[in-house]
C-alpha cells in the first residue's frame, strides 16, 4: 500500500467516528426539538451535513485508490447512512490498515532477505 493510499484510508477512519456522533446528536436534537422548546437541529443539521459530506469525499477517494470491490465499497456508504454506522466503519478500516501495514512489513523484509 502505498503513502496515498494510506493517507485516503486515514482521513475516511479520523472523519467516520465524528460523523457516526454527529448523527447521533442530531437524533436527539429532533426528538428534543418536538418534545421541548430546545431547538438545535439547524446548527446540529449543518454540522452533520459537513461531516457526512466529508465522508463520501473521503469515501470515493479511498474506494478509488484501495480498489475495494463493489461490495466493499457500497458497504462503507450503507455504513455512513446507519445511525452507529461510522463507529463500525471506524473499527473495520482500522483493522485494514493494519494489515497493510504488517503485508508492507512483510514485504520489505522480503525484498531485505532476497536482495542480501
Amino acid at each position: 500500500m502505498d503513502l496515498k493510499t494510506a493517507s485516503a484510508i486515514r482521513r475516511l477512519r479520523l472523519v467516520s467516528a465524528p460523523e457516526a456522533v454527529s448523527f447521533l446528536l442530531l437524533l436527539v436534537c429532533s426528538v428534543l426539538k418536538r418534545t421541548t422548546d430546545f431547538n438545535a437541529v439547524p446548527v446540529m443539521g449543518m454540522v452533520h451535513g459537513v461531516l457526512f459530506i466529508l465522508y463520501v469525499i473521503f469515501w470515493l477517494d479511498a474506494w478509488n485508490r484501495t480498489k475495494w470491490s463493489a461490495k466493499t465499497g457500497i458497504w462503507f456508504f450503507v455504513l455512513s447512512v446507519l445511525p452507529t454506522g461510522g463507529f463500525f466503519a471506524e473499527r473495520r478500516l482500522k483493522r485494514e490498515a493494519e494489515d497493510a501495514v504488517i503485508a508492507s512489513r512483510a514485504r520489505t523484509a522480503k525484498e531485505g532477505v532476497v536482495g542480501a
